[in-house]
């Protein structure tokens, strides 16, 4: 059954760069490209127990259009991204600035972005999931949860680097 999407349809057959259809894999066919759910040389054992955990984690439903899925996963590598980066603010706000900041202020924007990152990490992951089972099951996607709680910290975490800056000088 073809998924439908508003960009076009996704048959669920392997397509060849040549944009035809793939036929099965014949022997001394080098141009054929394997199954997705596995290679000829796995045992048919370990292709369906490694499909029973991916069903169970992402709740069944129709396998979505490639690029779907690639973009989600883009999408949660931005996350991470930006999670990594308050990570490193975090980290420089407490090693870098000593002479900025006196100490307790120092300690408090260095957790509120220590925090931001743990939580944006785990969110990231949430979401992927979140959103993998919605276009699996041709739902609306989910909204993102954690955006107003980051826009906040954010926010707060600039106001007190411009106040720490301000006064400092």
């Amino acid at each position: 059954m073809p998924v439908t999407a508003s960009i076009g349809t996704y048959d669920g057959r392997v397509r060849s760069s040549r944009g035809e259809a793939d036929r099965p894999d014949q022997p001394g066919d080098d141009d054929a490209l394997p199954a997705v759910a596995g290679t000829p040389e796995q045992p048919i054992a370990d292709r369906e127990r490694r499909h029973s955990r991916s069903a169970r984690l992402l709740g069944g439903g129709i396998e979505p259009d490639p690029r779907f899925t690639l973009a989600n996963e883009r999408t949660f590598l931005a996350w991470i991204r930006t999670a990594l980066a308050l990570l490193a603010g975090g980290i420089a706000v407490e090693a870098f600035t000593p002479d900025t900041f006196i100490p307790p202020v120092r300690a408090a924007l260095a957790v509120v972005l220590l925090v931001l990152a743990l939580l944006l990490a785990v969110s990231a992951g949430v979401r992927w999931l979140r959103v993998e089972r919605a276009m699996r099951r041709q739902a609306p996607l989910p909204l993102p949860l954690l955006v107003p709680v980051l826009a906040v910290g954010g926010a707060l975490v600039a106001a007190a680097v411009l106040v720490g800056v301000l006064i400092g000088r």
